[in-house]
């Protein structure tokens, strides 16, 4: 069974909770803190997005992660948590998103499902030496 389009709209909900969560650190008050994870979470939201899409080759050489069920759902649990605060604004992106981490962790140990084309695409070269 192919569930590429059902990882598509994972993947892309992750995203825009990403950006949104980024947004919501700029409530209730503008640290310096606050600014720099927003800026980070929202470049990681960005970033995911646009995988979906587009795969850069300096993605799948420098971010192999996130092709990956396990890379991915590790990336999508550290920033949930780098999201999750005492506000409901923060804490709702931030527990949804731990979720989709921790379900595409459990997914790198079911050999039934396959990873979608996007997350097949990595280099198949990974960690190999270039003589």
């Amino acid at each position: 069974m192919d569930f590429s389009d059902i990882f598509r709209i994972v993947n892309l909900a992750v995203g825009v909770l990403m950006i949104l969560g980024g947004v919501s650190q700029f409530f209730p008050s503008i640290q310096v803190q606050n600014v720099i994870i927003a800026v980070y979470v929202i470049i990681f939201g960005l970033g995911t997005g646009a995988l979906e899409f587009q795969i850069p080759p300096l993605v799948s050489k420098y971010a192999s992660f996130m092709f990956s069920f396990l890379g991915r759902g590790v990336f999508y649990v550290f920033v949930g948590c780098v999201i999750s605060s005492t506000k409901w604004y923060h804490y709702v992106p931030g527990v949804v998103i731990v979720i989709v981490g921790l379900g595409y962790a459990a997914l790198e140990f079911v050999p039934s499902i396959e990873p979608p084309a996007n997350m097949r695409d990595a280099d198949p070269s990974w960690g190999a030496e270039q003589i």
